[in-house]
């Protein structure tokens, strides 16, 4: 089993990986501002702000797998891409695989198409920067990253989030980064925890871009 740390690990995308990984027997520790109401048996559960580099070193040192499931918003809305470039940066130097959730706006709807992102009519001004950070790390930083690093770009659905919950299905769909449902489809939070943790173990992609999807 691994020893994986979810970094954001409360959070609506971060707590279905950790209770996914932790149903499996993954020796998990879940990182967040804030503890939840109740707990999951087994997970460690470590109080932190992912801008402290200091404690995200000590939580990431040792681990095989570290999560970044962080949303460029709230406390992170202009800090978000130094504080994944960091966590790359610890992964890397503690040789861990690093997995982070990403946004469905990064994908192509077709192979060799520009991705989502670049054509205005898919970026709603409403979250527009937050929509231009979260593939700017795919885009743009990860592939910067020393090729020591192995890691995994996780793109779900359009439909992916609190607003449209769902239910598990246990199945999903896996693509690369051309879009599963180029017109957007949905995925619930069990399903896409699923395949995310499916893909930590099977541990056949690598510095990839991934989509999964109903």
């Amino acid at each position: 089993m691994s020893r994986i740390v979810v970094i954001g690990g409360t959070g609506y995308a971060g707590s279905a990986i950790v209770a996914e990984a932790a149903s499996r027997g993954h020796q998990v520790t879940a990182v967040s501002r804030t503890q939840p109401a109740d707990s999951i048996p087994g997970v460690t559960y470590v109080p932190a702000d992912a801008t402290d580099e200091s404690a995200l070193a000590g939580v990431i040192a040792g681990a095989d797998v570290v999560v970044a499931a962080l949303a460029p918003r709230g406390p992170l809305a202009e800090s978000f891409r130094e504080v994944n470039r960091t966590i790359a940066g610890l992964a890397d130097a503690h040789q861990a695989r690093l997995f982070v959730v990403g946004g469905f706006s990064s994908l192509r709807p077709a192979a060799g198409a520009p991705r989502f992102v670049a054509d205005p009519n898919n970026v709603p001004d409403v979250v527009r920067d937050e929509i231009l950070a979260g593939a700017a790390l795919v885009i743009d930083d990860l592939p910067a990253t020393q090729q020591t690093l192995d890691w995994v770009f996780v793109s779900p659905a359009l439909g992916f989030g609190a607003y449209a919950p769902g239910e598990r299905t246990g199945t999903y769909r896996l693509g690369d980064e051309v879009a599963v449902d180029p017109t957007g489809g949905a995925i619930s939070a069990p399903d896409y925890a699923l395949g995310f943790i499916d893909l930590v173990e099977r541990d056949d992609h690598h510095r990839a871009q991934v989509n999964l999807a109903h």
